[in-house]
């Protein structure tokens, strides 16, 4: 609470400072997001005789942001817990309590600017650099990152890098650069463009993250780089809206195998006189035992909750052996009423390579399920937001199989109630 409070005085401060004859605006917006789920299935198959999870989890956040006439600074502290994880009377509490948010930016020129400090990297449709907003937690990185944006021409280019070391304390830290113990890149670098069009735009992004090599000692420095080429781009086409995209990996994964991988999206909507459908697929390659390089591609840092399925089968931090996905789908959004809509997911999965079960030898279907995803929207106010969601997942037996459950019950689903309330607390005139 002190910390808070002196938060506020130094923002305040700020605030008076540069009002004395310089633009400065702050502000202070609250969050409060509780989510009840029941996870009957969630993330992979339910096995019979295991009973469904059910829990209330909350992210509370308080958003202090400050622009001045030169420079910008945002601090995002959160609270993530588990309704009843902690006793009434405690003196230990295992919720997370961390900075999510914490830079600064100074404008070099009027269309150039630095960045640095926590922040989050959400980039076009967050398929491969997402802030996770749907997880409590969220995603932020430390890095440092140039900006330049030119209204006029529509073009946008940013460069970013970061450096990572876990240091359990300093000033005693005086040898080594070993980082171990954190699913995370050691470093990175980035690059990344865009340029709008009439209806449309296209975007450009290379991103090199390097992991500390896998099975080494406390004294080694080698790390194993891996390259990400991605294009992005979305038109407009009359009532049709197009997007695609195209990745490509390379390089080596922590384990120094050599890396070949891609992912291919592509999306059409169209408007109806009921609801606007999207049609698209998703294609993702994999590996088999065989194959000498890793051929898997990895969308490591990307919102995969919004893109295969929001019952996370895949790629949100639970393997399905590195088979990669195909992913045809069918979406739409229902508009209810001035303040809320239905939105209605439809995914087919399959497997892009062989799977052979490794005990009997014996080939597997390629097919992997399918995901009926229903969410109802409400808005109830002007800060507050009510979400209600069912999925259901139909697996097959090669779903159980590459996602290890035996003895699966068949029936796997989710629901969940998700209540938001964002006020703006304080705005500076």
């Amino acid at each position: 609470m002190k910390l808070i409070v002196r938060i506020i005085q130094v923002c305040f401060f700020l605030m008076i400072v540069n009002a004395s004859g310089a633009f400065a605006q702050f502000s202070v917006v609250g969050e409060i997001r509780p989510r009840f789920e029941y996870r009957n299935g969630f993330k992979k198959p339910i096995a019979d005789g295991l009973d469904p999870a059910a829990f209330v989890e909350q992210r509370s956040r308080i958003y202090f942001n400050y622009l001045g006439d030169k420079f910008k600074f945002k601090l995002s502290l959160q609270d993530v817990r588990i309704w009843g994880n902690a006793a009434q009377i405690y003196k230990t509490d295992p919720s997370l309590n961390n900075v999510y948010e914490a830079w600064g930016s100074y404008d070099i020129s009027g269309k150039s600017s630095i960045m640095v400090g926590r922040m989050e990297l959400n980039y076009d449709n967050a398929r491969f650099l997402g802030n996770l907003g749907w997880a409590a937690q969220g995603r932020s990185h430390d890095a440092i990152k140039y900006i330049y944006k030119n209204d006029t021409t529509g073009i946008e280019f940013h460069v970013g890098a970061a450096f990572n070391q876990n240091v359990p304390f300093e000033p005693g830290k005086l040898t080594s650069t070993f980082y171990s113990d954190v699913n995370n890149y050691k470093t990175m670098q980035y690059a990344w463009f865009h340029k709008n069009f009439t209806d449309g735009g296209i975007s450009f992004l290379v991103f090199n993250d390097g992991r500390q090599a896998a099975n080494t000692t406390s004294d080694s420095t080698d790390v194993y780089f891996r390259q990400t080429y991605g294009f992005y781009g979305k038109k407009k086409l009359g009532s049709i809206g197009l997007e695609g995209e195209l990745y490509y990996q390379s390089g080596k994964n922590a384990r120094g195998k050599d890396v070949s991988a891609a992912l291919i999206a592509l999306n059409a909507t169209f408007k109806t006189k009921i609801t606007p459908l999207t049609i698209g697929f998703d294609y993702l390659t994999g590996t088999v035992a065989s194959d000498t390089k890793d051929k898997s591609f990895a969308p490591l840092y990307g919102t995969n909750h919004k893109f295969y399925g929001f019952m996370d089968y895949f790629y949100v931090g639970n393997p399905h052996m590195n088979k990669g996905l195909v992913n045809p789908y069918l979406k739409t959004n229902f508009k209810l009423g001035k303040k809320s809509n239905l939105i209605a997911h439809i995914h087919y999965f399959q497997s892009p390579v062989a799977i052979t079960n490794a005990e009997t030898g014996a080939d597997l279907s390629k097919t992997l399920g399918q995901e009926i995803d229903l969410v109802f929207n409400v808005n109830l106010a002007k800060a507050v937001n009510l979400k209600v969601g069912y999925s259901q997942m139909f697996a097959s037996e090669s779903m159980e199989y590459v996602k290890s459950v035996a003895n699966a019950k068949g029936s796997n689903n989710w629901a969940w109630v998700m209540l938001s309330i964002k006020p703006t607390l304080f705005t500076s005139k």
